[in-house]
């Protein structure tokens, strides 16, 4: 991934970052680099806003923030930049007035969506405080202190602007489509995940803050644009607080949220569930149960094409085996897929799953000839065992990273 980071202005504290940066052009140092060792200012805020293709809205967001922003509130705004248009350089010309030091992180693969460009921004953060907000306007600038402010009057860890607590409204969404997928996904992550979201009326807001101390940045894997809730079941936070917030109308440009982006969402829902070994396995169960539509249809297609049903039945078998594994690698095992090669990940689960029909009949016999069981609970606990190790076999050796051996030098003779 190629990065280009630059501050149109050093911070408060010049002394965090190289020489250069006192140059507009020159490199920003990461906020994590030995530069910042020092401690942050107490209260201090780092406030990440990931935008892509938002020039229209950046002057007007900047100049909001400067008149939201208290003078004794340290903060230093960071833009993350997946954008193909001028909204990098746009950033640059409107922040060259403001009272706050501002930088900007372009990226230029857009790895995880906008949930990944919170995470680039969490990793480069070294203040008390994180800020989220999108460069659209619809979260209301004037919140920012209010956020920060609350966490420190609660001691919560996590602060959420709330569109669905009192004083809150999502009357920035446009038609009774939006509320109604905006709805119907609260309802959803909130029934999935009901220990993670306690005390969160609103896990789909894009608008809070936490505090840096609780976030572990390399613990995450975002995907697509709901971040809070990636944080809220990843991180855990002990103590959660809401302020409420009038979603508002979109300033300039358009949505970037759609079909694509629903589909994202359900596959990072899918994900977060199935992230505890005995999640997985019910999830590798309903999938393998799922395969036995694709098998069915297949089956009979082919001997109503005249194929004899042996040769049919095991081609019938490859369709189902290949159902299951788009579904495993969508829902279950999307974060592992980087360490094979997809042909081998396929040639693996395929050797696996039909391995399970020759395993499957010899462990019949024996559980019928061996321990006189009836053939029905003999199946029955065959089909279990095999469910079992295909699970562990599967994890194992198609999912799992390779071990990388080294290799001992032998001690030379004398």
């Amino acid at each position: 991934m190629s990065e280009d980071l630059w501050a149109p202005h050093a911070l408060s504290d010049p002394e965090r970052f190289t020489p250069d940066v006192l140059d507009p052009a020159g490199p920003l140092a990461p906020l994590d680099s030995p530069e910042s060792a020092e401690a942050p200012a107490h209260g201090s805020v780092t406030l990440i806003i990931p935008t892509f293709n938002e020039a229209g809205n950046i002057g007007e967001l900047l100049s909001l923030l400067a008149d939201s922003l208290p003078a004794h509130l340290p903060c230093e705004v960071l833009f993350v930049d997946d954008s193909t248009d001028d909204t990098p350089a746009v950033i640059e010309k409107a922040a060259l007035d403001l009272p706050f030091p501002v930088a900007v992180l372009h990226r230029e693969s857009a790895v995880g969506g906008l949930g990944g460009a919170v995470v680039e921004g969490v990793k480069r953060a070294d203040t008390d405080w994180i800020v989220v907000m999108d460069a659209d306007l619809q979260h209301p600038p004037h919140l920012v202190p209010e956020l920060v402010g609350e966490g420190e009057r609660t001691g919560a860890d996590l602060v959420v602007a709330s569109r669905y607590i009192p004083g809150g409204s999502r009357a920035g969404l446009a038609g009774n489509y939006r509320i109604a997928v905006s709805r119907g996904a609260t309802w959803l992550t909130k029934g999935l995940f009901p220990r993670a979201l306690r005390g969160i009326s609103d896990p789909m807001s894009g608008f809070f803050a936490m505090r840096r101390q609780v976030v572990t940045a390399d613990a995450l894997k975002p995907l697509g644009y709901k971040i809070l809730l990636e944080l809220a079941v990843r991180c855990r936070p002990a103590k959660v607080a809401e302020v409420p917030f009038v979603f508002q109308d979109r300033y300039s440009g358009e949505s970037k949220s759609g079909a694509r982006e629903g589909m994202r969402f359900l596959a990072h829902l899918a994900a977060l569930r199935s992230a505890t070994p005995l999640a997985r396995m019910i999830g590798f169960g309903l999938i393998g149960l799922s395969g036995f539509v694709p098998n069915l249809v297949a089956l009979w297609l082919l001997t109503q094409a005249g194929m004899h049903y042996l040769p049919a039945e095991i081609a019938a078998n490859q369709a189902g085996v290949l159902w299951n594994f788009v579904l495993i690698e969508t829902l279950l095992f999307r974060d592992r897929r980087r360490h094979r090669h997809w042909a081998d990940r396929v040639g693996r689960f395929a050797v696996l799953a039909n391995a399970d029909l020759l395993l499957r009949i010899p462990l019949i016999a024996l559980f019928v000839g061996r321990f006189g069981m009836e053939v029905l609970p003999a199946t029955a606990l065959a089909l279990l065992t095999t469910f079992v190790l295909r699970f562990a076999a599967t994890e194992a050796l198609v999912y799992l990273p390779r071990t990388t051996r080294t290799r001992t030098a032998r001690p030379t003779r004398s």
